[in-house]
């Protein structure tokens, strides 16, 4: 297999990714792409994410500016890294940038940037950004310097913070591992940090101007933004105890662990009018994954009307299964009128859902800190409206966007069957490695809605790669190209391995939250399962997340336990108990084959494995995955493949 073909069947682009530059300063080192700062490690270990020197549109898209005039200079005891890069505005305007880092063997990092514009430049934001991870942090002291000079003792916040855990910061130090502190110290503006795990970034974010400022600004003719973030490790251990991390070329071995045990939730699709006949068309050609449920989308304000549901009705008859409708409502005429000409519509259509969602249509936007919340009725009104309308079924209530939202505007759960919300994976970064760390915020999510909403029934999706929604713009991005961008409405990757792999991160991440329903995907469209007639990957045939959706789908309602990686940024893998056995799911969350010691889980050599992987899934898209056997010794996953064991 070509490079260039094994490259479109796992991201469904022929468009790679850059490789990072990897920068050395002693114990220090830092991955440079695309101008940025990535995984800067200390002795081996992450201490900090990112650091990178963003502009935003007023939409909060990020331009992503050619780098030119690139200078490295790696020596022996650090290294200097220069450039320059322009953004190109609306209506000729333009952002002229030229920027620096400093890497020395004491451990210190310099990144210092300047900005300027000769048109004058429209921003909601021009500044650093300062991502620290969550592993292993979350919940750990750190030192916070204010601008005023004052200190503050206190910890990264453990469950999701819906604001910002701090303010006015000009300094924030953790400690990255015993007797290792991190300082990271920002200048030239005034910064401040949010959580980011509210959508579902693996991160804490600090960034400049904070959001209690008017947005978007505007950065005048000849006016300068000069900022710099200084990061300082002090490394107080003897020189005994510090050691060199080198990567291991051992076998990734999992074992069985302590922890819950849950029920794995039913598997939904989600139906939009538009794609509802598609829908039946498929399923009643046999490209049926055999999902559990099927969640209906009904939005008024995208011209959504009565027409929507005999599709709905004929839909829901053929497949049998649950059914939940969920209503975007206007909120602009009485609540009572509004729900009762939706329910009289469904009544003539002879559509009977087994449950109900509503959410105002006007809480899908984002409100940052420091706006003024839209005007909506109260949900205490909305949710009795909606249980005198349609009073046979279950209600749920939530958001129809994130848990963004979900978090900063806490429903009245009291009346309501089940809390529902979303999350999307490209809110603020689309490259691969991005995109598959937010699983590591997914945990946290979960564990946040449990301690918000207690044992209430919890039902998460539509979730998936491409955004459907953009609460925090006018718009989603078009995207004719077919390439890595933030909020878009289509993704390549969709389309390719890279997709499946998410999907079965996505279950085993959220599976000890003993879900009520996960929807990850359409069965047609942008999001979803099969390939449209012009795509080249399936032309019309199954993509590899048919088969992730379907395998969830299959094991559905048994119970499962998520098991010990001990590289669970590469490998996630979950253990479920079945009536003739149990199985074991594994998924590789990298570009690179790993090689796995399965010894620990006392699997069977005759055990039957399916693996979807880059070998497999041109025959998988036209059927079924084939069995074959385990064998002895070690296994290979391949790149973003994921394997089913049977023992």
């Amino acid at each position: 297999m070509t490079e260039d073909a094994l490259a479109f069947r796992l991201t469904g682009t022929l468009r790679t990714e850059p490789d990072c530059l990897v920068l050395t300063a002693g114990g220090l080192s830092a991955e440079l792409s695309g101008g940025a700062l990535r995984t800067i490690r200390y002795d081996g270990v992450e201490v900090l994410r990112a650091v990178s020197f963003l502009v935003r549109d007023r939409d909060w898209g990020t331009y992503d500016p050619a780098i030119e005039d690139l200078v490295v200079d790696q020596r022996a005891d650090g290294f200097t890294v220069s450039y320059r890069a322009t953004c190109h505005g609306p209506d000729g305007t333009r952002l002229d940038m030229k920027a620096r880092i400093d890497g020395e063997n004491g451990g210190q990092l310099r990144f210092s940037s300047t900005a300027t514009s000769e048109t004058g430049f429209e921003t909601n934001r021009c500044g650093f950004c300062v991502l620290h991870p969550i592993v292993g942090i979350a919940g750990t002291p750190v030192r916070v310097e204010h601008i005023d000079g004052t200190i503050e003792a206190t910890v990264l916040p453990d469950l999701i913070e819906p604001w910002q855990p701090f303010k006015d910061m000009r300094a924030i130090t953790h400690q990255a591992r015993p007797g290792v502190m991190a300082e990271c110290r920002m200048e030239g503006d005034t910064f401040e940090m949010e959580d980011q795990r509210n959508w579902s970034d693996a991160s804490y974010k600090t960034y400049v101007r904070p959001l209690a400022l008017p947005w978007p600004y505007q950065i005048e003719p000849g006016t300068d933004v000069a900022q710099q973030v200084t990061l300082q490790i002090v490394d107080t251990r003897s020189r005994q105890a510090a050691s060199r991390a080198t990567p291991s070329d051992a076998p990734l071995r999992l074992t069985m662990q302590a922890g819950p045990v849950r029920r794995l939730p039913p598997i939904g699709l989600i139906v939009t009018p538009k794609d509802a006949h598609a829908t039946a068309l498929l399923l009643d050609a046999g490209l049926d994954p055999k999902v559990q449920a099927l969640l209906f989308h009904f939005d008024p304000l995208a011209g959504h009307d009565a027409a929507a549901f005999p599709a709905f009705a004929a839909l829901a008859a053929r497949h049998r299964t649950s059914t939940t409708l969920e209503i975007a409502l206007p909120c602009r005429e009485p609540l009572d009128a509004e729900l009762r000409a939706i329910a009289a519509a469904m009544d003539a259509a002879g559509f009977t859902p087994d449950a109900v969602m509503v959410s105002p249509a006007v809480d899908r936007q984002s409100t940052p800190p420091g706006s003024a919340w839209p005007d909506c009725p109260p949900l205490e009104d909305v949710y009795a409206a909606a249980r005198d309308a349609f009073p046979s079924g279950m209600l749920g209530g939530g958001m129809l966007s994130y848990f963004t939202e979900l978090n900063r505007k806490r429903v009245p759960a009291d009346t309501l069957d089940f809390i529902s919300h979303c999350t999307n994976p490209i809110v603020h970064a689309a490259d691969d490695r991005s995109v598959m760390q937010t699983l590591e915020a997914l945990p946290f999510i979960t564990r946040s809605v449990r301690e918000i909403y207690g044992d209430r029934r919890y039902r998460i999706g539509p979730s998936t790669l491409p955004m459907r929604q953009n609460p925090y713009g006018s718009r989603t991005m078009d995207n004719p190209d077919g390439i890595r961008i933030p909020m878009a409405n289509r993704d390549p990757r969709q389309n390719g391995l890279f997709a499946a792999a998410y999907a079965i991160g996505y279950a085993i991440s959220v599976a000890p939250a003993g879900l009520d329903q996960l929807t990850l995907s359409a069965l047609t469209g942008p999001f979803g399962l099969i390939a449209g007639a012009d795509e080249p990957v399936a032309k019309g045939g199954r993509r590899p997340l048919f088969h992730a959706v379907a395998l969830l789908a299959d094991l559905a309602g048994a119970r499962a336990s998520v098991l010990a990686s001990d590289r669970p940024d590469q490998v996630l893998a979950m253990r479920v108990e079945r009536k003739a056995g149990h199985t074991i799911v594994l998924v590789n969350l990298t570009p690179i084959p790993q090689a796995l010691d399965l010894s620990g889980l006392d699997i069977p050599a005759d055990a039957a494995v399916y693996r979807l992987d880059a070998e497999t899934m041109v025959v998988a898209a036209a059927g079924a995955l084939q069995a074959e056997r385990l064998g002895e010794g070690n296994i290979l996953l391949g790149a973003y493949g994921v394997l089913r064991i049977d023992a």
